[in-house]
Order: structure tokens, then C-alpha cells, then sequence
């Protein structure tokens, strides 16, 4: 269906059916709201958060880095051969630059898939803090209608940490995987004239158990999906208006963002979200700066510690949205969480790596940095030591593409160096192999400049 007041320029005919294969997916991902039911997530005009525009350091498309295959390259180059179609660098909460491809801009959303997953383990951070989600409870404390379920036993922590073992197979060239008959189930796939979505909640209650829970990290969307059924228990509400109340509006959100639903109506947790490069590039800035946001009080319950600067606010009090114990936490990995990890197909992409509360982490050029991630090029890079924001919204014509993946990363570090001022180091590291399933959708902290390190 289409909207009244669609653009006329549609491009190739996009459909419920094609809407994320190529060319179709160029136009149909600024324009999902077009092909399938959402719900609004409001965010508060009063209370945008301003993007200072900061001196360009140089022309950020002219810096230099070294490929994954060992070749030297520029930026602009990794972002023109791999689908950008928009792309969003701040710096310790600055407006560097910005750019839209032909069919975007800056007011307009774009699916993010799987970055939704990150964003959703926001909202359980906020009801962990406020008493009304507990991490370690039983899934069917919250959820009973999964009690004959593979997810019988699990906890919620489980979930937030990808360590269930339930059986879903990600595997997008396989019709018969999980990940295809969730498509189907939801109606986001239909696979025969005249069938009926019968809806998320309903698939995941078919599932069932392959291995022990809190066993090896294995990346399966199923498992965020349950996540944002017990945030919609814990929370009494359903999970646009709990991102809008919880996350979107507090951390300072410019527009509204959309939550894509399964025909019955039920928002899908993980990959559903679509949202403004600008707008997500403020959600990183809220991570890079340990869930606070310039100006006083609170929405997220008291702080977990006396409340730090705002880096870009000039001394003013920051404000507590996501509660900073809950980042803590995720950076700094545990053996258990590492090893978990390594015994992961996850570790051949991201060695060394790691994954917690809805976040992937990797070593990078200059430090560890937080990753939020989506099939098709949907990318937020998080660098704490060099004070960068990198997002990137892409069309890729493969859901997972292992050179396009490795080689922006290496342009968001060699970027996040370059603008503070750091030498990119030398080396000639290969390119690691690909996870399988990138969806689709401790103590002591030191803050320097307002940020948690």
C-alpha cells in the first residue's frame, strides 16, 4: 500500500514481497512505512538536543586507510562502493559532517534492522533501574505463554547477552531456517496468495530448545524478540511507546521515529525500527557519553553515581537516561563473556571481541568500540577514545557482506584518529571471516570530558 502524498519517483516497484532485495531495497528503506503497518515513537520537540556544528578538520572522504585485503584506500572511496545512503560523524558531540544519498535526507527515516536490537536493550536497562525488570528472573515469569516453549528455563540476562539456547537458525539463504519462517509468520515475506500473518508472538512460542541456556554466544533474532515481549510485560506498555517514554524523547530525539509491526499488529523487536541518521547518531552520542544527556534532573530514576558534565553543554549537569551501571557493564567484559565469545562463530569476524546488553564490541584501531549493527549496512560505531559517532545507513545488496562490513570499519576508525589527532597504525591485517547472523533485523570507572571510560 502507499500513503496519500507519496513521492511519484518510487524507483523499481518495491513490494511486501521484495521491499529488502536489490534494486528494490535502495527506495524501500526510506520508505518502509509505505510497505508495512508501524507505530509512532514520539520524541519531545521542546527538548531537542542540539548538534553544534564543529570546523570540518579536513575533508573527511580524503583521509586514508588500509582495506581489509591489505590495499590503500580513502574513505570516500569504502563509502561510494558500498551503498551509503546516508552517512553521520560527530565528535565529543559535534556536528562533523552529514551527507544523503539521491532518495534521502536529513528529516527522513531509514530502517536501521538490528540496530532496533540495541535500542530495545536500552528499554530493559531503564526498567532494570527502576526496579521493574529483574535480569535474572525467569522469561516466563514475565511471559508464561512461553512456557512450552524452547525458552522455558532461560532468564532474562540470558536473552540480553544472545545465551539462550534456543534453536533459530539465521541462515538468509535457507529457506527452511527460522529466520525465514519468522519472515513468513509475521507477513513480512508472504509465501502464498491469500495467506494471513499469524503473527510474532505466536511464532516464538513454536520454537524449541537445541542446547543449554547460558551456554556460547550465538547471534539469533529470536531471542531479542522475546526480550521486547518481557519489556512489554515489565513495562505495561507496548514497545513503541516504551522507546518513545524511555529513550527516544529523553535522550533529546529531532523527529519521530517508526516501529515496523507484524500483521497482527505486534512491533518486531528485532529489526523493526526506523529512525533519522541524525537521530541515531544522537542515541550513539547518549552511549559515548554513559546514558546522560545535557540538562537537568531525570527520566531514568536517580543516577547510579553523582552525575558528570555534558561534553558539549558547557558545564551544565547532565541528566541520566540510560543508567551508566548498565554501559559499565557491557564494556567491560567479563572472562565468562569472552569466552563465550571466542566459542563463537561471531569471534572469526570481530577477534577478540565481545557481546553484552544488546551490544557488540570489537578492537579497533584506536580501543575497543561499541557496535550496533544491521543486515544490509546499517552501522553505528561508538569510540570512546577518539570522542567519535560514526553511522552509517546503506542498501547492500547482500544482507551480510564480510569486505563491505570490515572495510567500514576501518573507515570509521581511520576517521575517529584523523580527528583526534592520532596516527592510524600501520599494519596489514586480513580480512576476518563473516558471523553468521548480524540480524536483520566492572567497576571503577574513570570520566574524562563527560564520558565513562
Amino acid at each position: 500500500m502507499q500513503t496519500p502524498g507519496a513521492p511519484a519517483d518510487r524507483g523499481p516497484y518495491a513490494t511486501v514481497a521484495n521491499w529488502q532485495s536489490p534494486p528494490f531495497n535502495r527506495w524501500a528503506f526510506w520508505h518502509v512505512r509505505e510497505l508495512l503497518p508501524t507505530q509512532r515513537v514520539a520524541c519531545d520537540v521542546r527538548a531537542v538536543r542540539p548538534l553544534p556544528v564543529q570546523p570540518a578538520y579536513r575533508d573527511i572522504r580524503a583521509i586514508g586507510l588500509v582495506r581489509s585485503d591489505g590495499t590503500k584506500s580513502l574513505v570516500g572511496d569504502v563509502l561510494d562502493q558500498t551503498f551509503t545512503d546516508a552517512w553521520v560523524v560527530l565528535q565529543d558531540g559535534e556536528l562533523v559532517e552529514q551527507w544523503y544519498g539521491p532518495r534521502g535526507a536529513a528529516d527522513r527515516t531509514h530502517s536501521v534492522m538490528s540496530i532496533t536490537k540495541s535500542v530495545v536493550g536500552c528499554v530493559a536497562a531503564v526498567l532494570i533501574g527502576r526496579g521493574d525488570l529483574d535480569p535474572d528472573a525467569l522469561v516466563t515469569g514475565y511471559v508464561p505463554e512461553l512456557g512450552e516453549s524452547g525458552f522455558a528455563g532461560a532468564t532474562v540476562r540470558h536473552l540480553l547477552d544472545m545465551r539462550s539456547g534456543v534453536s533459530f537458525r539465521e541462515e538468509y539463504t535457507n529457506p527452511d531456517a527460522e529466520v525465514r519462517r519468522l519472515d513468513e509468520w509475521i507477513g513480512w515475506r508472504p509465501h502464498g496468495a491469500g495467506d494471513e500473518p499469524l503473527g510474532l508472538y505466536r511464532f516464538l512460542a513454536t520454537l524449541r530448545a537445541d542446547g543449554p541456556h547460558g551456554g556460547r554466544f550465538l547471534y539469533r533474532s529470536a531471542q531479542s524478540d522475546a526480550l521486547g515481549w518481557v519489556c512489554e510485560r515489565a513495562g505495561g506498555a507496548r514497545m513503541a511507546d516504551l522507546i518513545s517514554t524511555l529513550v527516544w524523547a529523553p535522550m533529546g530525539a529531532e523527529h519521530e521515529a517508526e516501529l515496523f509491526c507484524d500483521g497482527v499488529g505486534t512491533a518486531i523487536h528485532d529489526g523493526g525500527l526506523g529512525a533519522t541518521a541524525r537521530d541515531l547518531a544522537r542515541f550513539g552520542q547518549l552511549l559515548l557519553d554513559g546514558g546522560a544527556v545535557p540538562g537537568g534532573g531525570s527520566d531514568a530514576g536517580p543516577p547510579s553515581e553523582p552525575v558528570a558534565r555534558a561534553p558539549s553543554d558547557s558545564g551544565r549537569p547532565a541528566r541520566s537516561v540510560v543508567p551508566a551501571q548498565w554501559l559499565r557493564q557491557a564494556w567491560g567484559v567479563t572472562a565468562d563473556v569472552r569466552d563465550a565469545f571466542a566459542a563463537s562463530p561471531a569471534e572469526r569476524s570481530f577477534p577478540g571481541g565481545w557481546y553484552r546488553n544488546q551490544f557488540w564490541f570489537r578492537p579497533g584501531e584506536f580501543g575497543d568500540v561499541l557496535l550496533c549493527l544491521g543486515i544490509h549496512g546499517q552501522m553505528l560505531h561508538v569510540s570512546r577514545r577518539t570522542g567519535t559517532v560514526c553511522v552509517k545507513l546503506s542498501s547492500w545488496p547482500d544482507p551480510q557482506d564480510p569486505v563491505f562490513m570490515q572495510d567500514t570499519l576501518r573507515a570509521f576508525d581511520a576517521v575517529g584518529g584523523a580527528l583526534a589527532g592520532r596516527a592510524t597504525p600501520s599494519g596489514d591485517r586480513r580480512l576476518p571471516g563473516v558471523v553468521s547472523g548480524l540480524s536483520r533485523y566492572g567497576g571503577g570507572a574513570v570520566r574524562r570530558g563527560g564520558r565513562v571510560l
